[in-house]
C-alpha cells in the first residue's frame, strides 16, 4: 500500500479527473495523507491555460520534487507540454495511468471487506484477497497475505446482485484474479468467468489484473472462455514487469519471458480484435543496461495496446529495499525511453482504429458533455455531445471511430 498526497489546478473538468484517480487508489488499497513530505508519491495535477498559470505549475512541480519521494505530474499542462518538465525527477502521465504508477508495480489491494461495490453502472467485484506471489518488491503482501478464495458459487451470486442492482459494467478484481482457487487446489478463474457471463442481463465483463505465472498454466483455457462469452471484454492485463529472465529472478517473480510470449501468442490465435495491458518496473536494482534493452524489445515485440510504466522506488520491509539502487537519472532515462516506445505503439493502436464501426458501453461521465465508453477490446472511445445525441450512460450504441488520441478515440453514433 502506497501513501499519496494530491494537488488539483483548473477547472471542475481536473477536479473531476482527480477525483476519479482518488478513487481508484483507495479502491486499491491506497491512502492519502495531510502533505507531500508525508507521502510515497506527490500528484500534481496541471492547468496550462494561461503562461502565468504555466510558470506556477513549474514553480510548484519543482517544490514538490524537492518534498516527496516520487512526483507525478498529470492533467493538461502535463499532456500539452510534458516537455516543459524535462528538466525535473517527474513522471508525466495521462490521468488514467496514474493510479497503476502509484502502485510501484504491486498487486492492488482490495476493500478491508473485500464486498463488491456499485458505482454508478459500474460493478466491483472483488473475487479473492490475497495472492500465491512472493514478489521482492511488493509491501502489499504484508497487508493480504496468502490467496483466500470464496467459492465460485458465492462470487456469482454477488455478481448476480450487481447485474439486478443496474451494473452494466461488471470489474472482476483481486490481488491476482489468476490464481483464484489456487488455495483449494483447483484452477477456477475461467469457471467463475464463464458462470459470470452466463447470469441473465446485458452487461459487460473485465478481468482485473493476472500475473503471468497464474494465466500460464490455465491460457488454452481461459482464451476459449474469452472467445465463447461475448460478454467478456477481451482485454486481458498481465504485467510482465521486465524482458529480463534475470531481473525477473531477482524480482522473484513466477514467469520468464517466453511464458509471457505464449500467453500473448494462445489469445492471439483465439482473438481478433483485443487488447493486451502489461506493466514493465523500470530501474529495478539489478536491472542493467542490457536487461533494459531486453525490456524494451519486448516492448517493441508484442505491442501491447495499454502499458503502465513505473520507475522503481524502494517500500520498506521488502528485500528489494536493501539492494543497492540505481541513480534517479538512470531511471528517468530508461523511464522516458519506454514511455516515447509506448506512446508510439498506442497512437498506432488507436489511430489504426479511425473509420471502423464498433459496438460500446456507455460507462461514465466525461469532459464537458461527453461520456466515456469501451468497446469490446476494453478501449476508450470518447463521444461528444452525448445529450444532444440522446447518448446516456448504460448504453450500448454503434459509433464509427472519427479521429484519435494517444489513450483513446472519438467516436460518432452511427
Amino acid at each position: 500500500m502506497a501513501t499519496y498526497h494530491i494537488e488539483t489546478y483548473g477547472c471542475t473538468s481536473n477536479r473531476g479527473e482527480s477525483r476519479q484517480i482518488e478513487r481508484r487508489l483507495r479502491d486499491a488499497g491506497h491512502y492519502r495523507v495531510d502533505g507531500p513530505r508525508e507521502a510515497d508519491v506527490a500528484i500534481l495535477n496541471t492547468c496550462t491555460v494561461v503562461e502565468k498559470t504555466e510558470r506556477n505549475m513549474l514553480r510548484r512541480a519543482a517544490e514538490l520534487e524537492a518534498e516527496t519521494a516520487d512526483l507525478i505530474v498529470t492533467g493538461c499542462m502535463a499532456l500539452a507540454q510534458g516537455e516543459a518538465f524535462a528538466d525535473l525527477d517527474v513522471q508525466v502521465l495521462h490521468w488514467e495511468e496514474v493510479p497503476a504508477a502509484v502502485t510501484n508495480g504491486e498487486c492492488p489491494t482490495t476493500t478491508p471487506d473485500a464486498e463488491p461495490i456499485l458505482d454508478g453502472v459500474v460493478g466491483i467485484l472483488p473475487i479473492a484477497r490475497g495472492c500465491m506471489s512472493n514478489c521482492s518488491y511488493c509491501i502489499t503482501k504484508f497487508a493480504t497475505g496468502r490467496v483466500d478464495s470464496p467459492p465460485v458459487a458465492e462470487n456469482v451470486e454477488k455478481a448476480r446482485a450487481l447485474v439486478h442492482a443496474g451494473a452494466k459494467e461488471i470489474r472482476v478484481t483481486g490481488q491476482d484474479t489468476g490464481v483464484y482457487g489456487w488455495d483449494r487446489g483447483e484452477r477456477k478463474l475461467p469457471e467463475l468467468l464463464e458462470r459470470i457471463c452466463a447470469i441473465d442481463g446485458d452487461f459487460r465483463v473485465r478481468l482485473g489484473m493476472a500475473n503471468p505465472g497464474g494465466v500460464h498454466g490455465i491460457r488454452d483455457e481461459l482464451a476459449a472462455v474469452f472467445a465463447d462469452n461475448e460478454e467478456l471484454y477481451d482485454f486481458v492485463h498481465a504485467p510482465v514487469q521486465s524482458g529480463s529472465d534475470a531481473v525477473l529472478e531477482a524480482m522473484r517473480r513466477q514467469h520468464r519471458v517466453e511464458e509471457f510470449h505464449e500467453i500473448v501468442e494462445t489469445f492471439d490465435d483465439r482473438l481478433d480484435h483485443w487488447t493486451l495491458s502489461t506493466d514493465f518496473i523500470v530501474g529495478f536494482p539489478t536491472e542493467t543496461e542490457a536487461d533494459h534493452r531486453r525490456s524494451m524489445a519486448l516492448l517493441e515485440e508484442v505491442r501491447p495496446e495499454k502499458v503502465n510504466i513505473t520507475r522503481f522506488s524502494k517500500r520498506p520491509g521488502t528485500d528489494a529495499a536493501d539492494m543497492k539502487g540505481l541513480g534517479g537519472t538512470v531511471k528517468k532515462e530508461r523511464s522516458r525511453e519506454m514511455t516515447d516506445l509506448k506512446m508510439g505503439i498506442c497512437r498506432e493502436v488507436y489511430g489504426s482504429m479511425v473509420g471502423e464501426t464498433h459496438e460500446v458501453l456507455v460507462v461514465e461521465e466525461g469532459t464537458g458533455d461527453s461520456v466515456k465508453c469501451r468497446d469490446s477490446a476494453y478501449r476508450q472511445v470518447i463521444v461528444t455531445q452525448a445529450a444532444e445525441r440522446g447518448v446516456e450512460i448504460g448504453d450500448f450504441v454503434e459509433v464509427e471511430v472519427v479521429d484519435s488520441e494517444p489513450m483513446y478515440c472519438f467516436g460518432e453514433p452511427v
